[in-house]
């Protein structure tokens, strides 16, 4: 198959053109701000494991230099030159982030002793280079506290390369969050983690070459790191707006706001640094209402309020917001209206689809016809760089009308293949459908083009034109694309269909982050496991003793499904094991055989055959799984 990237075409590049006349690229705010404070950069900017392996390389984007080429959207290219600026930075005298070593920014506070890590990062060697060149130029003072804005692992995930469990289990280092951080830190990266890793490969572009017809950038950061991904579990939990605690000297103000960006959030005021921490509800780009490699919808109409809120509880009182991801704003005005902006744009998304629903509109509808309003489409803090207005009205629609439109045509449709085949053969054949697609993209009309050779494809997956061309299609719609997320969901289905599937680069579902499964949440993770058609006629049951909870469990499979309970039964079970709560995590790692539960320091009484029964059902998930083809 052929590997070899196209140049762009003359419908993507007048589109470029037109972008380049049209938007207000002498506008150099963006890249004053994302330079200030420079104290030093990481030299070379690549970070390695233990192992020699690269996880991290942000000299890999050292191509974004000049004007953007006819193969990048010049805004998106604007986007990653400033995100690609890499180093540690001076906020405000006591404040420190460093970008650049991650998909998100690690900040760090100093305090009366040593100072206070926000936000970790994903990786611990990343975290741990971020932290070694703070040092370097800071001094070597201990890491004295933790705090985690929201439950997303680009924000926790590095914290064992910042600090230990020991200091934290010894109260030398506290790790604040806000309530219910936990329980959905662990279940985002668990239960649905196999598919939305596998999507996050593509929305990262983490296989791709990076280059002007790569990978440029994620829009919100250039890409994931690939390294170890560890947890610690909060010791301080923030449950209240206005809530004040004070860790090394150092006092803090939260705004609680869940269900904004992630379900757990809060924001952080400094008020003896005049400092405002935005976590991840306003940052330099339109976020997502879902991401593009899944999520439960987000609501923004939350997020608009949250806001509101924001400004009314610190604008007074800030001069300078900072994020966990992208450059600082400024001046208490500038960061008034920045976040006056931001509050704006999600308002103005969830109320507009909702007044638009109210008239009948479908969501596909609405996202090809609503526009922003100018001043918003002016501030290229409003562009979608990470979300994009398009996919994030389709959301809202989701959010409150789910995946139906109302049309009874569209009640019960033929999934993928099926309707390839019907298509494909109504349209005169697949041969006769490439040439009629070919003669759409030569006319620049990609979209329509990607759609019928799509239908090929899943139709005959090894018609060798059709994915050819389809390849070139999702390449110059890429080429195209102001969106980093969606150049590189087009850029990696290019790849897929010129190289073959590659997999799942990184891995969220840790032991780490495994091991902070509750025991119910661990029987929900096995239960997500079960071969529900295989298990029908498989009826059996369980007891699990956690002596150090002092906890009792009967999980039941029948009827395909596993249930639990924690009510006392009369009968007893097949099967008890005996453990503790800690060990019992360990059952993803180690399997639920004899002799898994063995190594797991698990003890077994009963009929040790309804483990096995129990194994023999479980289908887990494929992180290899095709999306571009059946």
């Amino acid at each position: 198959m052929a590997s070899t990237p196209k140049v762009a075409q003359s419908p993507v590049v007048r589109q470029q053109s037109e972008i380049r006349e049209r938007l207000p690229f002498s506008d150099a705010q963006d890249f004053e701000d994302a330079r200030r404070g420079l104290i030093a950069r990481k030299v070379p900017g690549a970070v390695t494991d233990a192992s020699g392996t690269v996880v991290w390389d942000n000299d890999t984007y050292a191509f974004l230099q000049g004007e953007a080429p006819d193969t990048v959207n010049p805004s998106l290219w604007r986007q990653s030159q400033l995100v690609a600026e890499q180093g540690l930075f001076e906020v405000v005298e006591g404040i420190y982030q460093v970008r650049g070593l991650d998909l998100s920014n690690i900040t760090f506070v100093e305090g009366a002793i040593g100072v206070l890590v926000i936000d970790p990062l994903i990786s611990t060697e990343t975290a741990a280079a971020a932290l070694a060149l703070y040092r370097e130029h800071r001094g070597e003072r201990p890491v004295t506290g933790v705090l985690y804005t929201h439950s997303h692992v680009d924000h926790f995930g590095g914290v064992k390369g910042v600090t230990t469990q020991e200091d934290v289990d010894a109260g030398r280092c506290p790790v604040v969050a806000p309530e219910g951080f936990t329980e959905h830190a662990v279940a985002e990266n668990v239960y649905a983690g196999t598919a939305m890793g596998r999507r996050a490969a593509y929305m990262y572009g983490a296989a791709l070459a990076r280059g002007p017809q790569g990978a440029v950038g994620a829009g919100l950061g250039q890409t994931t790191s690939t390294g170890t991904v560890t947890l610690i579990a909060p010791t301080l939990t923030v449950t209240r707006t206005g809530q004040e605690e004070t860790v090394d000297g150092v006092r803090m103000v939260f705004q609680m706001a869940p269900n904004t960006e992630a379900p757990a959030e809060l924001l952080i005021h400094f008020p003896d640094f005049r400092a405002l921490c935005t976590a991840e509800d306003a940052t330099h780009t339109l976020h997502n209402m879902l991401t593009l490699r899944g999520a439960v919808v987000r609501d923004p109409h939350a997020w608009s309020h949250a806001l509101t809120a924001t400004i009314d509880l610190f604008g007074e009182t800030t001069d300078v917001a900072f994020a966990s991801h992208h450059w600082p704003t400024w001046g208490q005005e500038r960061v008034t209206a920045f976040l006056s902006a931001q509050r704006d744009l999600y308002g103005y998304l969830h109320d507009q689809s909702l007044r638009l629903i109210n008239k009948g509109w479908t969501g596909i509808e609405i996202a090809e016809h609503l526009p922003l309003p100018p001043a918003l489409e002016s501030a290229w803090s409003a562009h979608g760089y990470y979300g994009s207005v398009s996919h994030n009205l389709k959301a809202v629609y989701q959010r409150y009308m789910g995946w139906f439109d109302g049309n009874p045509a569209h009640l019960w449709q033929h999934p993928p293949v099926e309707a390839g085949k019907r298509y494909v053969q109504f349209m005169g054949g697949a041969d006769t459908v490439v040439d009629k697609a070919r003669a759409s993209f030569d006319a620049g009309d990609y979209r329509w083009a990607a759609e019928v050779l799509s239908h090929v494809v899943f139709a005959d997956p090894q018609h060798t034109a059709a994915r050819d061309l389809l390849a070139d299609t999702f390449e110059q719609l890429g080429y195209g694309a102001e969106n980093g997320t969606w150049r590189n969901f087009y850029l990696s289905g290019t790849t897929e269909l010129r190289q073959g599937q590659f997999g799942t680069p990184t891995v969220t579902a840790s032991p780490d982050v495994i091991a902070h499964l509750t025991p119910t949440m661990l029987f929900d993770a096995i239960a997500i496991q079960i071969n529900g058609p295989k298990a029908w006629d498989e009826k059996l049951t369980i007891d699990v003793h956690l002596t150090d909870a002092n906890e009792r469990y009967r999980l039941t499979l029948s009827n395909g499904v596993l249930s639990y309970s924690n009510a006392h039964h009369k009968t007893a079970a097949d099967v008890t094991l005996t453990s503790t709560v800690s060990a019992l995590s360990h059952l993803t790692v180690t399997g639920l055989t004899p002799e898994g539960l063995d190594r797991a320091g698990v003890q077994i009484q009963g009929d040790a055959s309804a483990l096995h029964r129990l194994t023999a059902v479980l289908d887990p998930g494929d992180p290899d799984f095709p999306i571009v083809t059946p």
